[in-house]
């Protein structure tokens, strides 16, 4: 496993919970969204979001309900719970911190 690979890995859980901040969303426009707003950068393949999607939704983080789309295909769409926003907060925090920590760090190298 690649070093971005590790990254995206222990990324997916916050980038998900922040995707659903802004409304419902399906898997595939999860995917299809982080892909856009990072250039391409972190691609998550759809099918690689279900483990995660299932674990959150067994801790009460998010919710599914299937939704109909045209005549006869439905999609599963994922809501963002209010123990979801509590966990979201936490790993967002807990990001920063790592983040200043390794900004810090990669400075003092520099100079």
């Amino acid at each position: 496993m690649s070093i971005r690979d590790s990254f995206k890995k222990g990324s997916l859980e916050m980038l998900t919970l922040a995707l659903l901040k802004g409304g419902d969303k399906y898997g595939y426009e999860i995917s299809q969204t982080i892909g856009d707003r990072s250039s391409s950068v972190i691609t998550i393949p759809e099918g690689s979001l279900y483990p995660t999607f299932y674990r959150l939704e067994k801790e009460g983080c998010i919710t599914s309900y299937k939704k109909l789309v045209g005549e006869r295909r439905t999609r599963v769409y994922y809501h963002l719970e209010p123990l979801g926003l509590e966990r979201l907060n936490t790993l967002v925090e807990e990001y920063n911190a790592v983040n200043d920590a390794i900004q810090t760090i990669l400075a003092k190298l520099e100079g």
